[in-house]
């Protein structure tokens, strides 16, 4: 029996060796794993939401005189306000009532785009704006008045009714919109 208890012996000491083996392995690779682990820096996106602020203004008032040879005064202007996104900029131009053709006229300022009134209408007038920083004036008639002409008569006006003209702007982001007509059709006036 000595004999069996001594083989018992040496095949526990094995076994406590070889645990000890694998434990200091273990121990070995495991270690060499975390020293090849990385991490980086999270990257933070933050989103924002882009905007577009227009304001319509006139300082010359509402009702007006037509008077043979006087020019009236007649300052209609938008205003992207700053902090606005690049945008199309859109003047919608209606008349009421009767002018009298080549007696009391009027025209758009510089940089307006007439509509083609194919995919813009003809009473609209456009232009591209980009972001800005600061208020941006854009008047919308020439020399901000209507002309009247000087051999306008009483014979002239006796059949009209009263002339009105509406201005209303409109705004479309830039981004995604390639052209005006595409901008006028988001703006579902």
């Amino acid at each position: 029996m000595k004999h069996y208890e001594k083989r018992r012996s040496v095949s526990g000491r094995l076994f406590v060796l070889m645990l000890a083996l694998v434990l200091v392995l273990g121990c070995a690779v495991g270690g060499t794993v975390a020293w090849l682990v990385a991490k980086t820096d999270p990257v933070v996106n933050t989103f924002t939401y882009g905007d577009i602020n227009i304001t319509l203004t006139e300082t010359t008032g509402e009702d007006y005189k037509i008077i043979p040879g006087v020019d009236i005064g007649k300052d209609p202007k938008v205003t992207v306000k700053a902090g606005s996104e690049a945008c199309w900029l859109f003047v919608k131009v209606e008349e009421e009532g009767t002018f009298v053709a080549n007696k009391v006229t009027y025209s758009v300022d510089d940089g307006w785009t007439q509509g083609n009134d194919t995919d813009i209408p003809a009473n609209v007038y456009y232009r591209e704006v980009g972001a800005v920083t600061a208020d941006t004036d854009f008047y919308v008639l020439n020399g901000n008045k209507v002309t009247v002409s000087n051999s306008l008569t009483k014979e002239d006006i006796a059949n009209i009714t009263q002339p009105k003209l509406t201005f209303t702007a409109y705004a479309v982001q830039k981004d995604g919109m390639d052209t005006a007509a595409a901008a006028w059709a988001a703006a579902n006036p």
